[in-house]
C-alpha cells in the first residue's frame, strides 16, 4: 500500500492545545519565475490545483513543544486571499483553527545538528476556533 505524500490531520491532533496567528496572510511569492520588467517576482500557484498559493505563520500554544516546533508556517491554495477571523480575544495574537488541514513529514538536515523529521502544513482555510463549517467544503472567508 502506497502512502499519500500529503496526508488529512485533524487541526485537534496536530494542535491540540490550540494555535495563533502571528502577523499577515501574505502571497507566497515564486522565486523560481522571471522577474518581471519591476523587479518584482509573481505569486507562486499550487501544483495541484494552478490556485494561487497563501502562506502565514502560527504559534502552536502547547507548553511543552519544543522551541523549534512552536512555529509553523501554513500556505493555503485559494484563488482569494483568506481572511483571518477578527481577534476578539483581548490577546495580542488570533486564536484560529485550520480548516481542511493536511501534513507532509520531510527530513530536516539544515547543519544544526542531527536531521529530524519536520512537517509542511497545508490548510483550505481558517476561521475563529470552534467555528468551523460543519459541511461541505469550508469557505476560506469563514470567520
Amino acid at each position: 500500500m502506497a502512502m499519500q505524500r500529503r496526508f488529512p490531520v485533524e487541526f485537534q491532533v496536530a494542535f491540540p492545545a490550540g494555535a495563533f496567528l502571528v502577523g499577515l496572510v501574505e502571497a507566497v511569492t515564486d522565486f523560481n519565475a522571471p522577474q518581471r520588467a519591476d523587479g518584482s517576482r509573481p505569486q507562486q500557484l499550487d501544483k495541484d490545483s494552478g490556485l494561487p498559493l497563501w502562506q502565514f505563520q502560527i504559534v502552536d500554544a502547547d507548553a511543552a513543544a519544543a522551541k523549534r516546533e512552536r512555529t509553523a508556517s501554513i500556505k493555503v491554495a485559494a484563488p482569494h486571499q483568506p481572511v483571518p477571523p477578527t481577534n476578539d480575544s483581548g490577546l495580542p495574537f488570533t486564536p484560529v483553527e485550520l480548516l481542511g488541514l493536511t501534513a507532509m513529514p520531510y527530513v530536516d538536515d539544515s547543519g544544526n545538528g542531527r536531521p529530524r523529521i519536520a512537517w509542511s502544513f497545508r490548510a483550505d482555510g481558517l476561521c475563529a476556533p470552534g467555528k468551523a463549517p460543519k459541511h461541505g467544503n469550508p469557505d476560506i472567508k469563514a470567520a
